[in-house]
């Protein structure tokens, strides 16, 4: 096992700083790229060719579009896989992007946050699109992997892969490009990895869990009639108030909170209501109730349907007349190679615990290269539900994004950062390199 000195992390440092340029014009290429969910194929073209163009000693793409680089190093290490999502929301409305254009990766003075929130500052910015969800990522996490070539042609020698990997398809949160490059590219290609370092934004902080989230339907159903005898059918919409009653006023104020006080309250929300036939002049005989449950480790899928199915009973057993039903929503994804998958939305909630090996390795090496140690937890959702909520291995997030950027037409990611996550990212993995096998314990939640 190699244990790294100083000057190999003031090396990191220094080939940070001498490749953010490069860095900072690759992302700027990025953004100008669109890569809507099921769009990202010209983007996949830029960074193949960037790998390829750093040296990267395996560059592939699999049957869904997902791509895959690896660094070598000594056998016997770990597998640490560092992942960023390839697609991203719509611009939106032009007119909101106070003059920038969301696919200009015009690059400026400008005023943004501090690393904590603290303060405002006037640092150079790349702006658009994705700049913080997740283009720049791809920057930070690539280039980490440019440092590793660097310090081996320089005659370190570390253990173990880099594995970057570029999926389709998360912005729709069902997990499906990242699913299926662990569940059927690895297997396929005898692959496998010890932990995840996801770049969604974080602040330079590390990150170290989310809530999960679920989608739910409920429909209540009735009998049409004409609107003038409104009395002679079943309004499905009636048969829906005491369900939407029994949400707000008994399940939501029972919805649990996480005992550690890390992660958000559990939460539930009735986002959308529709109707069928849904015209003015019948009855409607089919009521639709769009619920987003936000969940806790311990919490599944199942018993938060099971929590919406017992309000439906109890309805029932009080209104003869009541039929309804409770059902996790799925979609039908397709990716750009013609790839598809209905599947369910839902994203399993996970937490690494502060004490992991894992996060303590993390930590040691953001203190390595000068950097300040502080931890997070993302509000929105992440891979990290494949990785570390259902695979149940170690996963945290480290990024020069900031999460309060993303999805705005504020868009934009400071370049200083770019410079420190490149850093970071690559320390991160020289002193997990260090680890043995057996400290990559599996998630317990």
């Amino acid at each position: 096992m190699t244990l790294f000195g100083k000057e190999v992390y003031d090396k990191v440092n220094e080939l940070a700083k001498e490749l953010r340029p490069e860095a900072v014009k690759f992302i700027q290429k990025l953004i100008q790229t669109p890569a809507i969910s099921g769009e990202e194929f010209d983007l996949t073209e830029l960074l193949i060719a960037e790998m390829k163009k750093l040296g990267y000693d395996e560059v592939f793409r699999d049957a869904q579009g997902n791509i895959v680089g690896m660094v070598h190093g000594e056998p016997g290490g770990p597998t640490i896989m560092y992942n960023s999502h390839m697609d991203h929301v719509s611009p939106g409305n032009p007119d909101n992007w106070e003059g920038y254009d969301p696919y200009g990766g015009l690059i400026d003075i400008c005023k943004v946050d501090n690393k904590d929130r603290t303060a405002v500052e006037e640092v150079e910015c790349i702006h658009g699109r994705g700049a913080s969800d997740v283009k720049a990522g791809h920057g930070f996490q690539i280039y980490a992997g440019a440092v590793l070539i660097r310090l081996r042609e320089l005659g370190h020698r570390f253990r173990g892969t880099f594995m970057y990997t570029g999926v389709v398809q998360e912005e729709p949160a069902e997990m499906v490009g990242m699913s299926y490059l662990i569940d059927n590219t690895f297997k396929e290609r005898g692959l496998d990895y010890d932990a995840m370092v996801s770049s969604e934004a974080t602040s330079l902080n590390l990150y170290l869990g989310h809530r999960g989230r679920t989608e739910y339907l409920i429909t209540t159903y009735g009998r049409t009639s004409h609107g003038s005898r409104p009395h002679y059918g079943i309004n499905a919409i009636y048969k829906a108030i005491p369900v939407i009653q029994a949400i707000q006023n008994e399940l939501i104020p029972s919805l649990p909170a996480d005992p550690d006080g890390d992660l958000e309250n559990a939460s539930l929300s009735l986002n959308i209501i529709s109707c069928s036939p849904g015209a003015l002049s019948i009855v409607p005989d089919q009521c639709f109730l769009s619920l987003d449950r936000r969940t806790l480790p311990g919490e599944t899928k199942e018993t938060a349907l099971a929590e919406l199915q017992a309000i439906l009973d109890k309805v029932a057993a009080s209104d003869p007349q009541f039929k309804g039903d409770v059902v996790v929503k799925s979609a039908v994804e397709r990716s750009y190679t013609g790839m598809e998958f209905d599947v369910a939305k839902d994203m399993a909630p996970w937490k690494t615990p502060k004490d992991h090996p894992f996060t303590k390795a993390c930590a040691e090496a953001l203190e390595s290269v000068g950097q300040e140690v502080s931890y997070g937890y993302w509000s929105f959702g992440t891979d990290g539900s494949k990785t570390a909520g259902i695979d149940k291995k170690p996963t945290i997030g480290f990024s020069g994004m900031q999460e309060q950027y993303a999805h705005t037409p504020i868009d934009k990611c400071r370049t200083d950062f770019i410079e420190l996550a490149i850093a970071g990212n690559a320390s991160i993995f020289l002193k997990s390199s260090e680890m043995d096998k057996e400290e990559f314990k599996k998630l317990e939640f």
